[in-house]
């Protein structure tokens, strides 16, 4: 046999790696002629191993933080005076009082558009749209839900607005309301009661009710998160729970000022927000670290080898050494996936059953 046969060492479980590693190898196995399968040395390898056939799953545990989900502000758009909030841990709903400014409440409200501009006859958007939905919703009615504020409407909010204890002037102004997507619960104050409330302050930090993981991934592994994956979520006490990922968006982490050596830079990151099926295997803890498994990609029902069983070829591609009676040839293989520690291989000189060469 032509050349000299080169075992690849197993160092990577993914595709990217392995073929990183075979181009590292100095010297390949040489294929004579036409013939892709050839006699090896006349000793057998000091190793085998067997082909199998098998459901491979190229899986990523990281870290994760079981919680409430991604942590939102609440910020004052009115002039005056703190005079209410409410304690950690309460969830608040649509049409309650998100906390006060001068005794007033600011009312939460479901939608994703922020208040942005007084709300008044005359006036037309999605905007107005949201708010009638939400003002249909908290019981009040004689107008159509469209986007046109019309006096009707303005009508229902004097009702809306007797029902607070607020003037019934039948105009919503932004900083009487505010935004979420659903029921939210209070994280923490940034502000205190009795402290002045300036538009632009932070008042308070709230988070969806739902129990949430949420994990970070570097941009490399953005392939681990695909929306709607099934995933397994590891509690503390080592019981496994099925989760699927809810959300992914890309955050910037903007690093962090300080002295000499003290300061890092802004880093681009994945973040993952993932819901579990059983929600009461989560009664026993309110924050907690967790072990998140991400499946990247799983092939059902092919042929693997270990990765160690992968010889490099001279003319391109891998080979791996077919043991059979005493007598040992070198055939050429196509590889699939990588994964924990094997690789899927196809050819025409394969089966299952089949035993090849692996390195002592």
């Amino acid at each position: 046999m032509s050349g000299a046969r080169v075992r690849l060492r197993t160092v990577a479980l993914t595709a990217a790696v392995a073929v990183a590693a075979v181009a590292g190898v100095a010297a390949a196995v040489g294929f004579g002629g036409t013939d892709r399968g050839t006699a090896a040395a006349d000793a057998t390898p000091p190793a085998t191993a067997t082909v199998t056939r098998q459901t491979l799953t190229d899986t990523e545990t990281v870290d994760g933080e079981l919680g409430y989900g991604a942590t939102r502000t609440a910020t004052a758009r009115l002039t005056g005076t703190v005079t209410a909030l409410p304690d950690t841990g309460t969830v608040v709903k649509r049409g309650g009082r998100l906390y006060a400014v001068d005794n007033d409440p600011v009312v939460l409200l479901y939608g994703s558009l922020p208040a942005y501009r007084v709300l008044e006859p005359g006036v037309k958007g999605p905007d107005v749209a949201q708010f009638e939905r939400n003002l249909r919703a908290l019981g009040h009615t004689g107008f159509t839900v469209d986007d046109e504020y019309t006096g009707s409407t303005a009508d229902a909010v004097r009702a809306w607005q007797e029902d607070l204890g607020l003037p019934e002037t039948g105009r919503v102004e932004p900083g009487r309301i505010a935004y979420a997507d659903g029921a939210v619960r209070v994280e923490s104050h940034q502000a205190a009661i009795g402290d002045a409330a300036q538009p632009g302050q932070a008042v308070l930090a709230y988070t969806g009710t739902q129990r949430l993981v949420t994990v970070e991934l570097d941009v490399d592994d953005q392939r681990l998160a695909a929306k709607g994956a099934a995933v397994e979520v590891g509690l503390p006490d080592g019981d496994p729970v099925a989760g699927k990922i809810q959300s992914v968006q890309t955050v910037i982490d903007p690093g962090s000022g300080g002295g000499a050596g003290q300061s890092t830079e802004a880093e681009t990151k994945i973040e993952v927000t993932v819901s579990v099926t059983d929600p009461a295997k989560l009664s026993a803890y309110d924050q907690a670290s967790v072990e998140v498994t991400f499946t990247a990609a799983q092939r059902p029902d092919v042929l693997t080898v270990p990765v160690a069983a992968l010889l490099a070829l001279a003319e391109g591609g891998y080979g791996v050494e077919v043991v059979d009676g005493g007598r040992s040839r070198v055939v050429a293989v196509t590889t699939g996936l990588f994964a924990a520690g094997r690789v899927e291989v196809s050819g025409p000189d394969l089966a299952e059953g089949t035993t090849v060469g692996m390195p002592a």
